[in-house]
């Protein structure tokens, strides 16, 4: 390669390079320094709440014991 194709490529490189920059800023943007509020949660304690009577019962059929209906084989 002569010495002038070598210098306008660098060249060609270069504004692309600039012009690839400047297109990305416009469509992405760049940092903002705004700032954002978020929720915390609460902390985890060892605290244990008893359940819900309703909703957990001593009488209440458990799911987990094998039901057969029927013969037994």
């Amino acid at each position: 390669m002569k010495r002038g194709d070598i210098a306008a490529l660098v060249f060609v490189a270069t504004v692309s390079m600039v012009i690839a920059y400047f297109v990305a800023n416009a469509f992405i943007g760049g940092p903002t320094s705004e700032s954002e509020t978020v929720k915390t949660t609460d902390p985890i304690t060892d605290n244990i709440v008893e359940p819900d009577e309703t909703i957990f019962n001593e009488d209440a059929i458990n799911p987990t014991v094998e039901v057969v209906i029927g013969e037994n084989k």
